[in-house]
């Protein structure tokens, strides 16, 4: 009995010293106080209006929901800049009478990370995902919404780790 209350001890101190290091987002600690991220022009060869304007937002929002970095316009400790360099319709499977059956919406984006503060981490790289969607719909409206929801996502998450969570 006093060895199991030893141990139910022991777990205890360990989980809570365990929790004064790991981070629920699962950046640890980051020597950095803001942060800044550049408008991302869209370099694409064809070209959606606004994806930049909202691509460059999600990344903002998603920095700012994820560690307790300040956002500023300019002379932030880590930077992130870049282009949209590709958005791409590809038809993915065809039915017999040779229609796109499912089509690819694929996006990729250049990132420059630069971190002042520790020059190692620095990188520069492409991020892309994609969105496939029924050959029958049109790539507007919700179809649209969805496809750039979701693409963003992942590929904001995909900066973010590569970035701040070293995964």
């Amino acid at each position: 009995m006093k060895n199991l209350k030893l141990l139910a001890v022991l777990t205890l101190v360990f989980i809570v010293n365990g929790c004064s290091v790991y981070n629920f987002t699962g950046t640890g600690k980051i020597d950095a106080d803001t942060f800044q991220v550049n408008y991302f022009q869209n370099n694409a060869d064809i070209v959606e209006p606004g994806i930049e304007r909202d691509f460059t937002q999600r990344l903002q929002n998603l920095i700012q929901n994820q560690t307790n970095l300040s956002l500023t316009n300019s002379g932030g400790d880590l930077v992130y800049e870049g282009e949209i360099t590709q958005f791409r319709i590809t038809p993915m499977t065809a039915t017999a009478d040779q229609l796109a059956a499912q089509n690819r919406l694929s996006i990729t984006v250049n990132v420059r990370f630069t971190n002042r503060k520790k020059e190692e981490d620095d990188f520069e790289k492409p991020f892309s995902f994609f969105y496939d969607y029924s050959g029958d719909a049109l790539l507007s409206g919700q179809v649209l919404n969805t496809a750039l929801d979701e693409i963003f996502e992942r590929i904001t998450q995909d900066i973010f780790n590569e970035s701040l969570a070293k995964w």
